[in-house]
């Protein structure tokens, strides 16, 4: 599968798009005032613990204390060797009431973004990318990627075993070789160790001299994180239009990642680089709840914080020669176009897939193996479950960063997120109700309604009645005044 990667930056905001065949897979949208958490590296400190949870809460200096969990405190085994992190299922974890303390300082990485009103998520296992391998610095374990084939893992392993030396001779910590990593040289492989343990021991150091709340180690920009993470074989080019950016970019992956420089160009053209592809237009529909298929039918996504809700419907689809077959076709549309969205949206967490109802067994195997066969192309880890006897399909995407959806959108003032507002009659009965509780309570003059042009449009005509009515029950007047700016549900009652 060839891919292209564009890249449009500017000094407040950098995004970019993967394209396969002409159409957009994947967007990452990162800004500078905004940059994302994962991977950075803080000395935190205790605020609360919770037994009954058994979490704790870690100031690591922002406005919302972040959320450590007992599973993501790394633990030595009673031996104080191997981490409890490769120990069997049934051994139970020490309750976190007996690590840590409140007060007390702790290193630890931030796993999971903030999202919506949830803090960020840690662990005290650190982990360090680098080019061609991850660092362990607190295991001892040699792994090798589980995307290279299993015949060349052993082989592989022994290899940079041997790169690594023992904890005695070689300096300590354990180290994954991820799968750009498979045909690097010894010398690329000692390099990246090398500079991985120099980054341990900074951070270390970094530790010992700055105080709680502090910022130990910060994971790459988005730029640099292009040519790490999304680089990979079937990359063609990777398109920029900044001649300064291209430059960084340029030097970093001659250091780092020098397989990826050669492909690296310099977008000249007058045209918006993310014309290209109209990028900006499948952006506009990322965001929109109706995702339309080709062949007529169309999806419907509904994020909420709990999980995502994805509906299909055959729409004006009816190419078929039955009805069986039409929604057998939908079907198997969907599950590659709802695998895209997964990716474009960046939606994680639980999700629950709708498909058509199908009656026939070998339908719904077929598609759910394409459904899974779509969702092995994407980076970010994905569990999938059968049929339910509802006819549903559970499936989890792991979530680290917030969706698309919650990075470039906000909740709508007007509904506060709903997606739908009272009725201009409910508002009319609500302010009917606030006028006579208003009137039990003071004696002014006059009552003066503010509110939206629709609601004392209804007013004037047919609520008229009801507002003269409670006019003469109350023995006050009452004036109406419509506010363009103001929605439908906002309204003032002033008394004068």
């Amino acid at each position: 599968m060839q891919q292209d990667i564009l890249i449009n930056w500017s000094p407040q905001e950098t995004r970019v798009a993967v394209v396969e065949h002409g159409a957009v897979q994947e967007l990452h949208v990162e800004r500078t005032l905004e940059r994302g958490l994962v991977g950075n590296v803080y000395l935190g400190k205790v605020s609360r613990v919770l037994p009954g949870m058994q979490s704790a809460f870690i100031d690591i200096g922002f406005e919302r204390a972040a959320f450590l969990h007992v599973a993501d405190v790394w633990q030595r085994n009673e031996a104080g060797e191997a981490p409890m992190a490769i120990r069997s299922k049934a051994e139970p974890l020490v309750p976190i009431e007996k690590q840590v303390f409140e007060g007390q300082a702790l290193m630890v990485q931030v796993i999971k973004d903030p999202i919506g009103s949830k803090g960020a998520r840690l662990s005290t296992q650190i982990s360090i990318a680098g080019r061609l391998l991850v660092f362990l610095p607190q295991d001892d374990h040699v792994g090798v990627s589980q995307k290279i084939p299993l015949a060349e893992r052993e082989a592989l392993r022994n290899r940079l075993q041997e790169l690594v030396g023992d904890k005695f001779t070689g300096g300590g910590g354990g180290f994954i070789l991820r799968t750009n990593g498979e045909d690097a040289t010894d010398t690329e492989l000692s390099e990246d160790i090398a500079y991985l343990r120099k980054t341990w021991a900074g951070i270390r150091e970094a530790a010992l001299r700055q105080p709680p709340r502090s910022l130990l180690h910060q994971d790459l920009n988005l730029l640099q994180r292009v040519l790490r993470d999304l680089v990979s074989e079937h990359t063609q080019s990777i398109r920029i239009d900044s001649r300064e950016q291209f430059g960084v970019m340029q030097a970093f992956g001659k250091d780092f990642m020098p397989t990826a420089v050669d492909k690296l160009q310099l977008y000249k053209m007058e045209r918006p680089i993310f014309d290209l592809y109209s990028i900006d237009e499948d952006v506009a529909r990322a965001l929109g709840r109706r995702v339309d298929l080709k062949s007529g039918g169309y999806l419907i996504v509904d994020q909420t914080e709990a999980l995502t809700t994805i509906d299909v419907n055959t729409g004006g689809y009816v190419g078929a020669r039955n009805f069986d077959d039409t929604i057998f076709k939908t079907n198997l549309e969907a599950a590659g176009a709802i695998a895209r969205q997964l990716r474009l949206r960046n939606l994680g967490g639980i999700v629950i897939v709708d498909f058509i109802d199908m009656v026939r067994d070998d339908h719904q195997n077929s598609v759910l193996s394409e459904f899974k066969k779509q969702l092995s192309r994407d980076r970010v880890k994905t569990m999938v479950g059968g049929f339910s006897q509802l006819g549903l399909v559970e499936m989890t995407r792991k979530r680290t960063r917030e969706s698309l959806a919650h990075i470039l959108c906000e909740p709508c003032p007007t509904c506060q997120g709903v997606g739908q507002v009272k009725t201009a009659r409910s508002i009319c009965y609500e302010i009917l109700r606030e006028l006579l509780r208003e009137a039990r309570q003071f004696n002014p003059r006059e009552f003066k309604v503010i509110a939206s042009a629709k609601v004392v449009e209804l007013f004037l005509d047919e609520e008229s009645q009801h507002l003269a009515g409670l006019s003469d029950f109350i023995g006050k007047p009452i004036s109406l005044h419509a506010e363009p700016d103001v929605g439908q549900q906002q309204y003032d009652i002033v008394l004068i």
